[in-house]
């Protein structure tokens, strides 16, 4: 049977470029009737953070990424946490030492590094010596009595080649004189990656180890803890990273500002960023950043939408195929298609996604995912405004296109604001208002028409106020832009009719009538 796995350590957020290595290993193992299993690798407990494991399972569950065997699921080959693992991780160490594929080295970091120094300025290849290798128990003693502590290493080979057959990459060397005798357990007892990342996937049966390409340099090592140990080779499949914007270097959380220079990043970043600060929600590097996968969840985006993009980022089906449904996903999938050169995250492109996701998507079924953003603005309450609401929905459906993510829905806050509370973009009064000798006189005259129309919908708006600028000979920008600020406060938005129409006859007049007092020009008589 077909077993992949995902392995995140919790030291911070879910960032995309390890989503869509879950993502490949997922489609993998669903495709091929297999299971795909998530285990968490926490050994090293000084960069672990209690608080991220949460977000981590979350992010999958809302991407829609289940997992057969792991945290929260539980299963027979368990416990899915390194750290609940030291026991069998012992019984490799002894395994290793007891055939003589490991041993106990007493060097200091300090004789280490004078070694690596030396042969730097002898311009040779370091590797280390074993000087400090203990072959018996005499020798261990007597380091020991000079107050040294032992590491295991590994006994790597210092001849021959090490071939790997990769799903992705072909056929890959490594000579194994290259190798170094890594340290797979601490003076302190505590294993570490390679060991334990070697035996969790025996443990756990994997067949395909499906990972970031680098991981690729780690794979000759590895291998000798396999075939020392006697467990069975899996497979292996290790996928080109994810680059930043416009680059082939790795994306990183850590280079925001770097990002922020790109303005495709930027106006993304900005976007969303809008939206977490009208909810009230904490906007930092460490959690709110368009490389981790919260940021998308917090703002609104359609996790399809996300999914769909990390497929075709390092992976093609053929020249034209964007669009896939989850079961797609799952026939379309193969490791042959993944590209092996780097592919770069490209923000413009997944919010073309996330906008044709969120325009196919029925009224019925957006309604109720943007009103939790209007609750947690304190734009409005609990219904009557609910997602049943003929209110909200007409405006969602007017808004049409502009409305990319469900937090977009805060852009159009002036339609739930009490009409006293309306707050006026200053510039743009100043602008098609007051720089106009007569903006506010025909702001008044066209306010009494609005007041007499006995139908307030927009085709009959529309008629009123063709028919107001053609008779006094105006341009209709003369007359359209000030109305929109008046009702809205604001100089954009969708269609003005519709606009006057969703907000009715009776607020719209008011808020006529409050711009003209603010600047002196009186209200309805």
């Amino acid at each position: 049977m077909v077993r992949t796995r995902f392995a995140p350590s919790p030291t911070g957020y879910l960032h995309i470029g390890g989503v869509r290595t879950a993502l490949f290993n997922w489609l993998y193992a669903r495709q091929h009737g297999g299971q795909f299993i998530l285990r968490i690798d926490d050994t090293d407990q000084q960069r672990n953070v209690e608080a991220a494991l949460q977000p981590i399972l979350d992010g999958f569950r809302w991407l829609g990424i289940d997992w057969d065997e792991g945290p929260e699921v539980g299963g027979e080959r368990g416990p899915y946490f390194q750290s609940e693992r030291s026991d069998r991780y012992q019984q490799a160490v002894d395994q290793l030492l007891a055939s003589g594929h490991a041993y106990r080295d007493y060097s200091t970091s300090e004789e280490v590094q004078q070694e690596r120094e030396q042969a730097q300025q002898e311009k040779r290849p370091y590797l280390y010596s074993r000087r400090w290798m203990a072959e018996t128990d005499q020798q261990a003693a007597q380091y020991e009595a000079e107050g040294r502590q032992a590491v295991v290493r590994l006994k790597m080979p210092r001849e021959g080649i090490c071939q790997i057959d990769d799903e992705v990459r072909g056929q890959v060397e490594f000579p194994w004189e290259s190798e170094q005798d890594i340290v797979i357990q601490k003076a302190n007892g505590s294993c570490l990656y390679h060991l334990a990342s070697v035996v969790d996937d025996h443990d756990f049966e994997i067949s395909h180890v499906i990972r970031a390409e680098e991981h690729l340099s780690n794979t000759p090592r590895q291998i000798f803890i396999i075939e020392s140990l006697g467990y069975p080779r899996p497979a292996y499949a290790h996928l080109p990273y994810v680059a930043e914007p416009g680059s082939n270097s790795k994306l990183s959380k850590r280079k925001i500002d770097k990002y922020l220079k790109n303005p495709e990043f930027r106006q993304l970043y900005e976007r969303g960023e809008q939206i977490a600060l009208r909810c009230g929600r904490e906007v930092s590097a460490e959690t709110f950043n368009p490389v981790l996968v919260d940021f998308y969840r917090d703002v609104g985006f359609l996790p399809h939408a996300l999914i769909n993009y990390l497929l075709l980022l390092g992976w093609s089906l053929d020249d034209h195929t964007e669009q896939f449904t989850l079961d797609q996903m799952i026939e379309s999938f193969s490791l042959e298609r993944v590209i092996k050169s780097p592919a770069s995250f490209d923000p413009a492109k997944l919010l073309a996604f996330e906008q044709r996701e969120m325009d196919e998507l029925p009224l019925e079924q957006k309604v109720p995912l943007m009103l939790p953003y209007l609750q947690d603005a304190g734009l409005v309450d609990e219904p009557p405004v609910g997602e049943n609401s003929p209110y909200l929905q007409s405006i969602v459906r007017a808004a049409a296109e502009r409305i990319t993510m469900a937090g977009d829905i805060l852009q159009f806050d002036d339609f739930f604001v009490a009409d006293e509370e309306l707050v006026y973009d200053e510039k743009a009064v100043e602008k098609r208002l007051l720089k106009p000798e007569d903006a506010f006189e025909l702001l008044g005259q066209f306010r009494q028409q609005l007041a007499e129309l006995e139908s307030f919908d927009a085709g009959v708006i529309e008629v009123a106020m063709r028919s107001f600028v053609e008779q006094r000979e105006l341009k209709f920008g003369q007359l359209i832009h000030p109305v929109r600020i008046a009702v809205t406060g604001k100089a954009v938005g969708f269609g003005l009719f519709e606009t006057l129409e969703i907000l009715g006859q009776q607020r719209c007049l008011q808020r006529i009538d409050k711009l003209l007092e603010h600047h002196g020009h009186g209200g309805a008589d």
